[in-house]
């Protein structure tokens, strides 16, 4: 026992001393994520800042891991990591501020890099080096140490989250639920972290030794991976043979079935490399020769889905990265074909290369293309269908809703990229006024909305078994002369107001066919409010649209006061059944001189 123990210590001890920067990443991104969760705080505190020094500190395990393979084979760790932390600063202050501005092109920069940091891991310590079944070696042990970690990690985890639980329900602990979450941002990326580290706290040496190929990744590849990748393949050539003799452009989605495809023939390619010319069964032997000749016709079919979507609508971000991947599949694809001396260190090098490309090339990366394509998208819609007057929108003219829909969410898109003198060109002063709030925000859906919403004569050409009506109040400052008191309904909620020692409280049920809302004074009297909402929204049932009124307000009484309510807004929603909204809005209180 003492054995074990003096050997579990000494290789958290290796650990601690061996990897302190990856290790330091990992606790940093899990504190963070437990700040977050704590969910104390202030509402004038900005939080969000946890939530991206978190992304930052978890991409750094990563580069930190990569970073320590390759200076255990050059050397000059210190410079090497000092490089890292320079390179996880500048991310940082790439990230939004603020939450309300973290849109979907933040996760088209944080999602490729994180991937691309894993690539650097897979090969940055063997640029160079010309021992390949070393390289295979060292994936080989990282990919095995990976799956060991989740099951370590899963495990782990859930155990002590059930221990938790135990300790809470038998010993009536009452623990907040916060407890819990932080467990599992502490476990599921230190723990992790710690235990892939314990797998592989004898570095680059050990990862790269030759070593014995485990008989379950040879079953799973032979028997399972293989084999069903035949299978697609198949279908893919079906569907293939449908398009030629119906003569039809291919669905969109076949793209991303083509991708997978190739991807994941080509991982089971890299898990075989040692087996090609040992004695494996027949399949895979054929796999391993025809696999890339397979490709080619499936690249054309890649090709076309791909380009059939952008000379249509033009480039977005998932359209650029869904190209770029066909071009890097096509570069693979002709080098293991024409190059005879091929090396399997190609693949993940030159897709980090493509990767860096999309990110960073000037003019041609992925963020620049997608704004310059919208632009240009959005300019020919306009100009298509003759919705300029003197250089500007005109809302009054009639058009599709199909059309009003593409420009309105070309101007969500362009907003969110932050190009709002392109888009506020395309508008007069007022419509530049109805909608700057949600510009100056960088709310896409927002200027997406007020946009679609100032198109005055829309014809509907969609088929749709819904209808929506909206009555919006235009009037957003109260005049509250007449009162004592005003607060948001929305306060009443929880615990209700109390004023001058009489409470106030709502009770609420939104989103329904029957809505309803009833304001209650010290739990006795009652005032339904409920027929108000319902007979306004049934005076533009048959209507469709948003609709702007002066004022959605009603009046009454309730013991010694005088109550007026203010809605922000009504909607009417018809799917499968009719349901009724009402957003926040106002509460107005009067206290009335007794008689």
């Amino acid at each position: 026992m003492r054995q074990k123990i003096r050997e579990i210590f000494g290789k958290t001890g290796t650990v601690l001393t061996g990897y302190p920067m990856v290790l330091l990443m990992a606790f940093l991104g899990a504190v963070s994520l437990m700040c977050f969760a704590d969910g104390n705080y202030s509402a004038n505190e900005n939080y969000f800042v946890f939530i991206r020094f978190s992304l930052v500190a978890c991409l750094g395990i990563s580069l930190m891991f990569a970073l320590k393979m390759l200076s255990e084979r050059i050397g000059k760790g210190l410079l090497i990591e000092i490089a890292g932390v320079i390179f996880l600063i500048f991310f940082y202050f790439l990230l939004p501020d603020e939450e309300k501005h973290f849109g979907e092109r933040y996760a088209f920069l944080i999602i490729p890099t994180f991937i691309l940091s894993h690539l650097l891991v897979s090969f940055i310590a063997f640029i160079g080096a010309k021992k390949e079944l070393n390289f295979w070696q060292y994936n080989k042990n990282l990919f095995i140490s990976t799956f060991l970690t989740a099951v370590f990690t899963g495990v782990l985890t859930g155990g002590v989250e059930l221990a938790i639980l135990a300790v809470d329900k038998l010993f009536d602990f009452n623990l907040d639920d916060r407890y819990y979450t932080e467990t599992f941002y502490l476990l599921s990326i230190f723990g992790s972290c710690f235990i892939f580290l314990l797998f592989n706290e004898k570095g680059l040496k050990h990862l790269e030794k030759d070593g014995n190929y485990p008989l379950i990744l040879k079953f799973f590849t032979q028997y399972i991976l293989i084999p069903l990748l035949l299978i697609y393949a198949v279908i893919l050539y079906f569907y293939s043979a449908k398009i030629l003799i119906n003569w039809e452009l291919p669905r969109g989605w076949v793209s991303y079935l083509i991708l997978a495809y190739s991807v994941v023939g080509i991982l089971a390619l890299l898990l075989v490399h040692p087996l090609k010319e040992g004695s494996t069964r027949s399949w895979v032997k054929i796999f391993s020769k025809i696999f890339y000749f397979t490709l080619l016709p499936l690249i054309i079919l890649l090709f076309t889905a791909i380009f059939t979507r952008i000379l249509e609508y033009g480039y977005t971000e998932p359209r650029y990265f869904v190209l770029l991947l066909a071009l890097w599949l096509t570069s693979v694809v002709l080098y293991f074909i024409f190059v005879k001396n091929s090396t399997i260190k190609f693949v993940p090098v030159s897709l980090f290369a493509f990767g860096m490309f999309s990110l960073v090339f000037p003019f041609l990366n992925a963020f620049s293309v997608a704004k310059r394509s919208q632009k240009t998208e959005l300019k020919n819609v306009l100009v298509s269908n003759n919705l300029l007057k003197n250089g500007t929108i005109d809302f009054g003219k009639k058009v599709s809703d199909t059309v009003a829909d593409e420009v309105s969410d070309k101007f969500g898109f362009l907003a969110e990229r932050q190009e709002k003198k392109v888009l506020l060109n395309f508008l007069t002063t007022a419509d530049q006024k109805a909608i700057a709030e949600s510009l100056n925000d960088l709310n896409s859906s927002g200027v997406q909305y007020s946009l679609r919403n100032r198109f005055k004569n829309v014809e509907q050409t969609k088929k749709t078994d819904s209808h929506r009506v909206e009555i919006v109040s235009v009037n957003k400052f109260q005049n509250i002369s007449d009162y004592d008191y005003v607060s948001r309904i929305s306060s009443f909620y929880d615990k209700g107001i109390t004023v001058n020692n009489d409470v106030f409280s709502i009770k609420n049920r939104n989103g329904v066919q029957n809505p309803f809302l009833e304001i209650t004074l010290n739990g006795t009297e009652k005032w339904d409010v409920s027929e108000f909402i319902i007979q306004t929204a049934e005076k533009y049932q048959d209507k469709t649209g948003r609709f702007e009124v002066p004022e959605i307000s009603t009046e009454g009484e309730l013991g010694d006061y005088s109550v007026k309510i203010i809605f922000e807004n009504i909607a009417v929603e018809e799917m499968t059944s009719k349901r009724i909204y009402f957003n926040d809005g106002y509460v107005l209180l009067r206290k009335n001189s007794k008689k």
